[in-house]
């Protein structure tokens, strides 16, 4: 067995009986083109709809009644 597959294998073993378990995640290319485009479209799609939302008039009319109290 080669000295980087041993020092590997003796890590996993090592982890294992610390109560470790091994777990591969599958995330996102952010280096992708794919995914530079989805990223762009989407805050397209926010800065517009933040335009567009009167959700800051309602948070100010909340605030307004809790001041009353």
């Amino acid at each position: 067995m080669a000295t980087s597959t041993r020092r590997a294998s003796d890590y996993r073993r090592r982890m294992r009986e610390r109560g470790y378990r091994p777990v591969q995640v599958w995330v996102p290319d952010v280096r992708s083109a794919q995914f530079a485009a989805e990223a762009h479209r989407e805050a397209l799609a926010l800065a517009e709809a933040d335009r567009h939302s009167d959700d800051m008039d309602f948070v100010e009319a909340i605030s307004e009644l809790a001041d009353d109290e």
